[in-house]
């Protein structure tokens, strides 16, 4: 049975009593089973991803045990995951402990003490944690220094270390994200419990709410002056609906009154976890991948009514279409085979084929403008490829990131000279020659960042993801998880020229066009219900430099939102995927019908030209 900290003097009879009552706070129903066994159900559902089963400060994915503990994984998912160390005290037995994507159990014991945090690498927001307490010592035991998967080792007491536990206590309880629907200010809730770091014992609240705040007032949201051409989709993925048992809806804004237009549940089908988008040349059906199950689901844009849903593939992720068939294909994130992306004809009718990339897992792959090239982030392995249509083979795999380094999304010029892929757990984007198949840079993205102390000397994006250039290739944002910023980098030296502040959770960016010119990007957020608006270039002097946000716009719906079922928990939160319509990157632009491309400038219309 699991034992509480040692108390040294009789005396501290009141301390005692203070701690056991602290402790039992996080040791009642979190997960300990008895017979120092901590048991995690992997489930699809937002927030308790490894689900101990209770909450605990309304956190359901932390346990406390004794070192010699057997932990558990068990599955209830629709799709595979990985069991994956992520955060581990520095030297501890039988770590790193990484699984393939699989959807059976698994076991380890832990027997260091100190704190561990599991992760998917295919769903890598997914997060379990277990304290492995000695009780011979007072305070909870982290550990004096904490490793991360891929090498990095930092203390127990820095910044980097707060900063990913103050993001596991956000990502694993609801109740922790920003929601724009209520007035009240952020409150972030911590267990109130002493730990044990490098520096020696602290209170966690005091330390996490000191180095970054708490109650903080949400800024208003704020309509763009200027209207976008069409509307913004946004792959909402957490929201849940009364009518099925998965989360997730996808989201319609309208670019001209910026309110929610639309919300697409598809309850029929028991959407899971709707996670990217792409639409057809015509901009008529709307593409999402369910990135917790394994299908592709197909509706009409305007109507929101389910077209079809297609097997593809364990935990497809993002899907795009080329530019001169129309042909769909879908990344299996979840597939180890080298064969793991799907093509499909237009409108999904039918699965053609699997083409062979050399690898498997691939996550947010990119086009070129002349449907000739496709390049992949490959997940597990490190690498990125480029593979050419035309002649229906692979041109070149390339190392990106060190091990684990978690490349995760890609982005290309319009003239497919470069593309450019984000390493998640790097923290870096790598830059390709698209002809020399050469890495001809990387970009680090926390080279303006103290991991010790946090001090901030210029642009910061900590975990990048997604990375997309912008239609006439002078810029490229990123969303970047960790630090909630978003990193502007001026593509013409590669170098980032701008941060702007973003949500927790920050995932999605896709540019749309604006009325009369220029481009706007969208960006979504995971642990918040809001999308923000950027101007890339509101100078119009080609300098991304200047890029701004000019609007906020709730995710959630309003009284006049066509809906396909009933909101129940987590309205407009999980921001993730982004599709704006019309699609206005080259090879794509071109192709809109008269309907679309007429609203469009003709710098729009032909962005690199």
């Amino acid at each position: 049975m699991f034992e509480l900290p040692g108390i040294k003097k009789a005396h501290d009879m009141l301390a005692w009593l203070v701690l056991c009552f602290a402790l039992s706070l996080l040791l009642v129903n979190t997960g300990f089973a008895g017979d120092n066994e901590v048991n995690f159900e992997l489930t699809d559902h937002p927030g308790r991803w490894f689900d101990t089963g209770v909450a605990v400060a309304g956190n359901r994915s932390i346990a406390i045990a004794a070192p010699g503990v057997r932990v558990n994984f068990s599955g209830n998912s629709n799709t595979v995951h990985t069991r994956t160390s992520l955060i581990y005290p520095t030297g501890a037995a039988g770590m790193p402990f990484n699984t393939n994507p699989k959807k059976g159990g698994d076991s380890l014991t832990l027997t260091t003490p100190g704190l561990y945090v599991f992760t998917c690498s295919i769903h890598p927001y997914m997060f379990g944690a277990v304290i492995v307490d000695d009780p011979a010592t007072t305070g909870l035991d982290l550990g004096a220094n904490l490793s991360l998967i891929n090498g990095i080792n930092i203390p127990s007491s820095s910044d980097l270390a707060t900063r990913l536990l103050r993001t596991f206590f956000i990502a694993t309880n609801p109740a922790n994200w920003q929601n724009y629907a209520s007035h009240a200010p952020w409150h972030i809730t911590y267990p109130n419990v002493d730990v044990r770091v490098d520096i020696g014992v602290v209170n966690l609240p005091a330390v996490l709410n000191a180095r970054y705040g708490n109650d903080i007032a949400l800024n208003p949201l704020v309509k763009p002056a200027t209207p976008a051409v069409g509307e913004i989709w946004v792959a909402t993925q957490f929201e849940e609906t009364s009518g099925k048992s998965k989360p997730g809806t996808v989201t319609a804004v309208d670019g001209v009154s910026w309110q929610i237009k639309r919300k697409v549940a598809l309850p029929s089908i028991k959407m899971n976890n709707p996670h990217n988008m792409w639409t057809d040349k015509n901009q008529n059906v709307i593409y999402v991948t369910q990135w917790f199950d394994k299908k592709l689901a197909v509706y009409d844009r305007a109507t929101g009514r389910l077209v079809r849903n297609v097997s593809v593939g364990e935990a497809p992720a993002h899907v795009m279409t080329l530019t001169d068939s129309d042909l769909i294909h879908v990344t299996n994130n979840g597939d180890v085979r080298t064969d793991s992306v799907m093509e499909l004809s237009p409108l999904a009718t039918q699965v053609l084929r699997r083409v062979d990339i050399g690898r498997g897992n691939p996550h947010a792959h990119w086009m070129s403008h002349d449907g000739k090239i496709m390049v992949t982030p490959n997940v597990l392995d490190g690498d990125s490829t480029q593979y050419n249509f035309h002649s229906d083979r692979i041109e070149a795999i390339l190392p990106v990131g060190g091990p684990f380094s978690h490349p995760l999304a890609t982005g290309m010029m319009p003239d497919a000279s470069k593309y450019y892929v984000a390493n998640l757990l790097d923290s870096t984007i790598t830059v390709v020659n698209m002809d020399t198949h050469r890495v001809v840079k990387h970009i680090n993205l926390i080279a303006n960042y103290n991991p010790i102390t946090g001090a901030i000397s210029g642009p910061v994006g900590a975990l990048p993801i997604q990375t997309p250039v912008s239609p006439d290739g002078k810029s490229m944002v990123t969303a970047n998880t960790l630090t909630g910023t978003i990193t502007i980098v001026n593509t013409l030296t590669d170098e980032v020229v701008a941060m702007l502040p973003c949500d927790p959770g920050c995932h999605g960016a896709q540019y749309g066009a604006k009325q009369g010119g220029g481009y706007y990007v969208y960006v979504t957020s995971k642990f918040s219900n809001r999308m923000l608006v950027v101007d890339i270039d509101p100078n119009n002097d080609g300098n991304p430099a200047d890029a701004t946000i000019v609007g906020a716009v709730g995710l959630f719906a309003a009284t006049n939102t066509a809906i396909d079922d009933t909101i129940s928990a987590y309205p407009g939160m999980g921001g993730q995927g982004v599709l704006p319509i019309p699609l206005v990157y080259n090879g794509w632009v071109q192709n809109l019908p008269a309907e679309w491309s007429n609203q469009l400038t003709p710098a729009q219309r032909n962005p690199i030209q």
